[in-house]
């Protein structure tokens, strides 16, 4: 594996309401990178925030993680893309590994598996129905992961050609699904988990967390894709 990481890297950043996480996590991006904010819907400031510290500044009107994350990847121009949550839960600054490791040809996505640094970082239903999916997931696909977790790297085009068509909580599942239907080596590393700041969007309720299932279960049902090229 090459010692040398490669400095044409956006990283998308989905983000509803995150001003007082925004310079924390856009402090951590990798000298050289760039920062593709991806405002979606925030009322508190965000995307000036994230404007004035530097950052590329993307607006997708229609509402889900899915939505904000594929535009994201629409607006990134790097060779390589990671993305990652925007809430201070997780620190891109660990994307420089996840990066060296794909081009340096050794895997074509790269993911980081969630390990909570304090209590309450990952509430007990959320990490519940995370779990179940990884175990369904492998069922589907034979990947034996154990998160599915936001914080991932790989090329920008190969992730394209995957066709990823959900646009809800699904979309980092189905990027997998579709990943292990083209045949891609997909690794998986330890992440420390911090506590977000603010509020879940999503897993920070019980209702949350049970729509982001459905939305994945429903991906786990679709039948194999055709074949994309990882390279």
């Amino acid at each position: 594996m090459t010692d040398s990481i490669p400095t044409t890297v956006d990283v998308v950043l989905p983000c509803l309401d995150e001003a007082q996480a925004l310079p924390w996590v856009l402090a951590r991006i990798p000298e050289g990178w760039r920062a593709v904010v991806v405002d979606n819907g925030s009322t508190d400031g965000s995307a000036e925030i994230a404007r004035a510290l530097g950052a590329s500044v993307v607006h997708e009107a229609r509402r889900g993680f899915g939505a904000a994350c594929h535009a994201g990847l629409l607006a990134a121009e790097a060779e390589y893309v990671c993305f990652c949550d925007c809430d201070g839960s997780l620190d891109p600054g660990l994307l420089a590994p996840f990066v060296r490791e794909v081009a340096a040809g050794d895997a074509d996505l790269v993911l980081g598996r969630r390990r909570p640094t304090a209590r309450g970082a990952w509430p007990p239903h959320a990490r519940a129905g995370n779990l179940a999916l990884a175990r369904m997931l492998r069922r589907r696909t034979g990947l034996r992961l154990h998160d599915l977790g936001p914080l991932r790297a790989a090329r920008r085009a190969p992730l394209l050609a995957l066709g990823v068509a959900d646009r809800r909580s699904g979309y980092p599942l189905e990027t997998v699904v579709r990943a292990a239907d083209a045949g891609w080596r997909v690794r998986e590393h330890d992440v420390p988990y911090l506590p977000r700041t603010g509020r879940s969007k999503v897993t920070g309720t019980w209702r949350g967390t049970w729509h982001a299932v459905r939305d994945m279960r429903a991906v786990l049902s679709l039948p194999p894709a055709a074949p994309a090229d990882a390279r």
